[in-house]
């Protein structure tokens, strides 16, 4: 069984697992939905650090869908199929000629052996040949194959209802994107002719050994099962150890991510020895594992070499007795030598690829999953061609969960061009009213009407297009500043823009960067305050120009002159819009037309300002307390 010199493993034991479970990262949860609105439904868990290799639940019914990938590239296929097989038969007759020429030179016939090595040199031409053609279609192959399928998941992902994305983490779908399709990927480039050789190779080689001499065949039989079955019970002992070395080695690269992020903290609390200390630990069992794994993994390659060369002397032996007796030649001894280790490398290197190919086709599965999930609910006939700002939520119910009511009986009216604030706790159902607004989610009983439209009969994309949102958590992307801000209209001019940035305050900063407008914004605006990066975001609701607006705190990341600008600013974005804000700071909504006071999912006050105070109920609870510095 041959070893890789590099490793000194047989071929197919050099990555023994999925090299996922030694890297995967401490994954972080988001909080909130999907589109950074804060509350929402409960969110997917992390996944482990160390995964088992994945086994598929339905085998047969993703393996057809896989296979419909392959209808695009079928003369690729067959191509590649062609090419294994020439490569194959290429490397079953060389042994035979070999042992021929043997012969040749025992019985001095030169004539027949010019010809014989003119055609082993044939052989091995289309060996090499095709070997490398071979190499070169599988990577076109898996690269055809992976393209269209990485672009009909990233398509789906687009065009996923917001409820999935909030109750699956970030690093779920993004395995799903990267680690899944990749394994699908190598497994096409490098399993897919490996096993249609190995295949073909073992049938051939027990065809041709029985042909030459069945009794030997037999003895050879009994090395190759000694083979088979001490890599069987090695493969056991390592798979187990080098799972249990990934285990530890995710577990020491959470570890340092995680100490890496909250290095502020460790040096605050004065925890550095209490970190080096779990970090030594964990290091110090990971070298113990790791030394294990290193002398079982390098002592595959003597016990195999052992085996190997038992087999050659029982070959030799018996071959040589077989001789005397005049049943076989010695070219056919010498034939059979290389047979036995032909025979024996393409049955471990199937056993190999079985573990590859569950994780593959589970990954695969996975990805299939994702792409078979039905798309957002884009139903509606009605067009919003002249929106003019009327909201009306009439007995709604929701709840993101079954059981576990979030809003009873939400009852709101709205005019154009109105100021509405909702306040409340910390989930009190401010967030998710406009969470049903946008249609992220449907009511569970009741409607919501925009000009006296329910929003399910209106299209989607237009219902949308109506609306612009500002939001707490400000979402930027790794462009350019003025792209940025044209996000909300990509074909707006220049002086739109400019005036954009001008109403929103932010050009003030913007001017006074090198490249201004140009300014390439990476790590979504790392280089930027929390406050400039909140300006950026209101410049691209002000070129939005929308007829409902929504603000979700937008001002409570940035100091209160900035604050006093931007208001200044949103009073006169607000002029003739309808608009809904989420308030925390209570102070920013006193002007507000109508502040509607949510406690648990319901409507407990509704008025003005002024009005609320003079009720001394909920609102003037809230609003004292945080008058008094107190936070809510």
């Amino acid at each position: 069984m041959p070893n890789n010199p590099k490793t000194n493993l047989p071929v197919g034991f050099e990555k023994p697992l999925d090299q996922r479970q030694a890297y995967a990262p401490a994954e972080q949860r988001r909080g909130g939905p999907a589109v950074n609105f804060r509350g929402g439904p409960p969110r997917g868990g992390p996944h482990g650090m160390a995964r088992e290799i994945e086994k598929p639940a339905n085998a047969g019914k993703t393996i057809a869908k896989l296979l419909k990938y392959f209808n695009h590239v079928k003369p690729l296929l067959f191509t590649l199929i062609t090419a294994v097989i020439l490569v194959t038969l290429a490397a079953l007759f060389a042994p035979a000629l070999q042992g021929d020429a043997i012969d040749h030179i025992d019985n001095g016939r030169w004539s027949q052996l010019s010809r014989c090595l003119i055609t082993l040199a044939i052989v091995y031409g289309v060996n090499i040949v095709f070997g490398l053609l071979q190499s070169l279609l599988a990577a076109r192959l898996s690269q055809s194959v992976v393209k269209r399928m990485r672009h009909d998941l990233f398509k789906k992902i687009d065009y996923l209802p917001i409820k999935y994305l909030d109750t699956h983490s970030n690093g779920d779908v993004m395995s799903r994107m990267t680690n899944d399709v990749e394994n699908v990927s190598n497994t096409i480039s490098q399993s897919l002719g490996s096993l249609v050789s190995g295949i073909l190779t073992v049938i051939g080689t027990v065809a041709i050994m029985f042909f030459k001499c069945w009794q030997l065949t037999l003895i050879t039989m009994v090395s190759v099962i000694l083979t088979v079955f001490v890599t069987k019970k090695m493969s056991v002992m390592m798979r187990r150890v080098y799972r249990k070395r990934s285990e530890i080695l995710g577990r020491l690269n959470g570890h340092s991510e995680e100490m890496i992020t909250g290095y502020k903290s460790i040096v605050a609390y004065n925890k550095q020895d209490d970190v080096i200390r779990e970090f030594n630990e964990t290091s110090d069992e990971l070298a113990k594992v790791s030394i294990k794994a290193e002398i079982l993994g390098g002592s595959m390659g003597p016990i195999m070499n052992c085996i190997s060369n038992i087999s050659f002397v029982i070959v030799a032996a018996f071959g040589g007795y077989f001789a005397y007796l005049g049943w076989i030649s010695i070219g056919t001894i010498s034939a059979f030598i290389i047979y036995a280790k032909q025979f024996s490398r393409p049955i471990n290197e199937i056993a190999q690829l079985y573990g590859s190919l569950q994780t593959a086709v589970a990954g695969a599965e996975r990805v299939f999953a994702l792409m078979d999930h039905p798309d957002e609910d884009k139903s509606g006939t009605h067009s919003m061609e002249q929106v003019k700002g009327e909201i009306s939520f009439h007995n709604v119910d929701f709840s993101y969960v079954e059981g576990k009511q979030v809003l009873y009986d939400f009852n709101l009216d709205v005019r154009p061009g109105q100021k509405i604030a909702l306040v409340g706790a910390t989930g009190s159902g401010k967030t998710t009213v406009v969470n049903l607004l946008m249609r992220f989610y449907p009511v569970d009983a009741g409607s919501i009407c925009i000009d006296g439209v329910d929003i399910r009969d209106i299209k989607l994309d237009e219902l949308r297009r109506s609306i612009a949102i500002v939001l707490q958590d400000t979402v930027l992307f790794s462009d350019t500043i003025a792209g940025n801000i044209k996000y909300a209209d990509p074909d707006a001019s220049q002086e739109d823009m400019i005036r954009a940035a001008d109403m929103s305050n932010a050009r003030s900063f913007i001017d006074k960067l090198p490249d201004g407008y140009d300014t390439v914004l990476k790590q979504a605006g790392a280089g930027l305050s929390q406050g400039q990066r909140q300006l950026l975001a209101i410049a691209r609701a002000v070129l939005a120009d929308p007829k409902i607006l929504i603000l979700d705190e937008a001002t409570s990341s940035v100091d209160t002159r900035t604050e006093q600008r931007i208001q200044n600013a949103m009073v006169n974005l607000m002029k003739n819009r309808t608009s809904l804000i989420i308030a925390h700071r209570l102070s920013t909504i006193r002007d507000a037309d109508k502040i509607v006071v949510m406690d648990q999912g319901r409507v407990v006050e509704i008025g003005n300002h002024d009005e609320l105070l003079q009720k001394k109920g909920k609102y003037y609870t809230l609003y004292m307390t945080q008058f008094a510095g107190n936070q809510t």
